[in-house]
């Protein structure tokens, strides 16, 4: 099949891309190898994407970007892309349906969650471990819950899961918030999350399920254990490009190196969005790289 621009991932970067690049009278399609809507997903609510005066459910949003892309005339094919290789165009060869052949590539596969790397975190995934506090708060309904780390998704996740549970610990390595002063705020005034400065993980520890954690005091060294039966990670996240290794130019953290209009070091090629080198990784910025990105795929299209 052959295109004139295709899209390596749909979250809000990839979604605006689409959006942009149908408009602009590209051939388009979208590969997403899970659902539309990325990091957005697992949004509680989202409360400074412009628009929505009383913030909006990030699956809501992230179905809104979907309708609207394919609305539009983006055609969206759940899949994975495996390899990428060059001739005179681009060569993308899927999991599940053979060859694409296209004239650009915008890549917007996003980050993943990055792990505490702890003794019990990989054997209690599932059992009490999780890195979505949206996708799986409701479990733990009545219970204590500890979340670890000091941005906004790991303050966003501490006052989504005190709905639910008990009590919640936020435990955060350093004695202030990277978090916006408006969420760290409200954190604070919920009377059942406690805060836990200059704490790091130790071990996490049960028998089948998580039972406990163990911290490691930055200053002291001194140890401190917390029964609580669940455990949120939100310390960040790692992108998504290991392919991508000798394809495009990237970091020493593994992100895209791109100019001010979205070219990564490959002619022809974009990039977009979380994986993207950048300084503030939000909805509103992904969604603007995809915004530029396109423009730049339609500009060297039309030989701009």
């Amino acid at each position: 099949m052959n295109y004139d621009c295709v899209i390596i991932g749909g979250g809000p970067a990839g979604l605006s891309a689409g959006i942009y690049a149908v408009r602009g009278g590209l051939k388009t399609v979208l590969l997403e190898r899970m659902l539309p809507g990325g990091q957005t997903l697992n949004a509680d609510i989202i409360e400074n994407y412009p628009g929505f005066v009383d913030g909006i459910v990030g699956q809501q949003l992230a179905e809104n970007m979907q309708k609207q892309a394919e609305r539009l005339g983006l055609e969206i094919v759940y899949d994975e892309a495996l390899k990428i290789s060059k001739n005179k165009n681009f060569t993308i060869e899927t999991a599940y349906n053979g060859s694409l052949h296209t004239k650009t590539i915008i890549l917007a596969q996003g980050a993943f969650s990055r792990k505490l790397e702890v003794p019990g975190e990989e054997a209690f995934i599932g059992r009490g471990v999780s890195y979505c506090a949206v996708c799986d708060g409701a479990l733990f309904k009545g219970k204590v819950c500890t979340v670890f780390g000091g941005g906004d998704t790991a303050v966003g996740d501490a006052i989504y899961l005190s709905r639910f549970a008990s009590k919640v610990y936020l435990v955060h390595r350093r004695d202030q918030f990277r978090a916006a002063k408006t969420l760290a705020d409200k954190a604070i005034s919920i009377k059942n999350i406690e805060i836990i400065y200059n704490a790091v993980p130790k071990e996490i520890v049960g028998t089948s399920m998580v039972e406990k954690v163990i911290l490691s005091d930055t200053k002291t060294n001194a140890t401190k254990e917390i029964a609580c039966q669940g455990v949120f990670i939100a310390v960040g996240y790692i992108p998504s490009t290991k392919q991508l290794q000798g394809f495009v130019a990237l970091d020493d953290y593994g992100y895209i190196l791109v100019d001010k209009h979205m070219h990564t070091s490959q002619a022809g090629v974009f990039a977009a969005g979380d994986a993207c080198e950048k300084v503030l990784r939000q909805v509103v910025t992904a969604a603007a790289d995809g915004a530029i990105a396109a423009d730049s795929a339609i500009n060297f299209i039309n030989g701009f």
